[in-house]
């Protein structure tokens, strides 16, 4: 069986009866089986997908299966799917097995998608390589010497990989686009509020947001459209009505596009990941769009008040993992402070304590003021100066990191060379805009190199549209 990159395609040959959904999936697992050492999957839902693959192939053959029959997708470990484990890739929720399932899963479920199994990722969404995983990092399958991005890291390479046909991630500060950009996949944000958060393990909530990671944009599409729209558990949830993602892709026009000057211009950017994007930038203007560059001066302060937002965010958000409510419970304490203590320092790893530890400064008297809420400030600077530019332009273009995929082990040993990566992909998740990560090829290396546009909020009908052109 070859790699399929859209569920049209799998759905056409299931019809005319050269392979059945449960012939996918076990495929699937064969893939999975042959890629072990990639760690993309911290648990296989062989049963519980094998069930499903049956009851949706009588669907598909009575004619009743929903919108996507067919799919089998992943899910990262920290989207709760009711009755299965539930982890966040942390030694603190081990074994943890969730009593309900998100609203990203219910609607996977309803239009007859198989879920295949939990993916790898950073320790609570906390990391830009996947390599805080209490199961390890996941592995890029273009190098596995090489990090696959994060946090969504095994969600990226389940892509890449051909062990599924799409995935969910979440993107808090891109943690959806970078991985996607590193595997050479398609990686969406969608506006903050177009789809739920209800059963999403939270890291910075206000940041947070569920996004697919595929081969195609018609599969993007096809997912964004399943899973956007009101949802009575999740009050941060837009009631705008859903549009037909996948009707919209044939609306293509031309587009007025701002190029963000001080990204293309930063020293930190790869000569080759530049060199691809100017000249994807030329042939943009050769099929007629409008393509200016602008300044974007408030380049340096977007990593510093993102930071600061989502660690104070993490640290209110984690404090409920104490050991008592529920979590890693250490059994040798003698008084309740030495519980929490504990069972906090043994649950959570480097990464994520160190968060912890920063959002808790930040938000501490006598220094709230000087950092959370000057970066609340500077975030609403930001949403101006975006809402500004999107009054002239359609399309932000940037790149979404500064190089390609980089060695294991590489920037772990210094947090700022790590956190400046999303010096590109923290701009839409400040301003809550929709963003895309294109594939460009690859680099001499053989890597994958990618590109990022950024629409008004809720207009992923037109960045969609705009993506199926480009790629073409």
């Amino acid at each position: 069986m070859k790699k399929y990159s859209a569920l049209k395609e799998i759905q056409a040959l299931i019809s005319q009866k050269q392979f059945t959904l449960p012939d996918l999936l076990a495929y699937y697992f064969k893939q999975i089986s042959d890629n072990q050492h990639l760690n993309a999957f911290n648990e296989v839902f062989f049963y519980s997908a094998e069930v499903q693959a049956k009851a949706v192939q009588e669907k598909m053959m009575q004619g009743t299966a929903g919108k996507l029959a067919g799919m089998v997708i992943g899910i990262k470990d920290n989207i709760c799917y009711k009755d299965h484990v539930v982890t966040a890739s942390s030694k603190m929720l081990d074994g943890f097995v969730s009593p309900y399932s998100a609203t990203v899963v219910k609607r996977l479920l309803q239009e007859d998608a198989v879920i295949i199994g939990r993916l790898n990722c950073d320790e609570f969404a906390m990391g830009g390589s996947n390599e805080t995983s209490y199961f390890g990092p996941a592995k890029n399958a273009a190098n596995p010497e090489l990090v696959p991005g994060g946090s969504s890291g095994g969600s990226a390479v389940a892509v890449q990989a051909d062990m599924c046909l799409a995935a969910l991630g979440t993107d808090t500060g891109g943690s959806v686009r970078q991985p996607a950009a590193f595997c050479g996949q398609i990686g969406l944000k969608p506006t903050y509020g177009r789809v739920s958060r209800y059963g999403v393990i939270a890291y910075a909530s206000s940041f947070d947001q569920v996004g697919p990671i595929t081969s195609s944009v018609e599969d993007a599409a096809l997912l964004l459209q399943v899973l956007a729209g009101a949802d009575e558990n999740d009050s941060t949830v837009s009631d705008l009505a859903v549009p037909d993602y996948p009707a919209q892709l044939n609306k293509q026009k031309k587009q007025k596009i701002a190029v963000l000057r001080e990204t293309i211009e930063s020293k930190a950017l790869d000569p080759e990941i530049k060199s691809a994007i100017l000249s994807s930038i030329e042939k943009l203007k050769e099929d007629g769009h409008q393509v200016d560059e602008v300044s974007f001066d408030l380049l340096d302060y977007l990593v510093p008040a993102y930071y600061i937002l989502t660690t104070a965010e993490a640290s209110s958000n984690l404090s409920r993992y104490d050991g008592v409510h529920y979590g890693h419970r250490n059994t040798e304490a003698k008084s309740l402070t030495e519980l929490y203590k504990l069972s906090r320092s043994e649950g959570f790893g480097e990464e994520v304590k160190k968060r912890i530890l920063l959002g808790t400064f930040v938000l501490s008297a006598g220094y709230y003021d000087a950092y959370y809420q000057k970066a609340q400030q500077v975030r609403r600077l930001i949403r101006e100066k975006v809402d500004r530019l999107f009054e002239e332009y359609d399309l932000l273009l940037s790149p979404v990191a500064p190089t390609a995929a980089f060695p294991l082990g590489d920037h772990m040993q210094d947090a700022l060379v790590m956190y400046m990566a999303d010096i590109f992909t923290v701009l839409p998740s400040l301003s809550g805009n929709p963003a895309i990560a294109l594939p460009l090829g690859n680099n001499e290396a053989g890597l994958p190199l990618s590109i990022q546009f950024t629409a008004k909020h809720f207009e992923e009908d037109k960045l969609l549209a705009f993506s199926q052109a480009f790629l073409k």
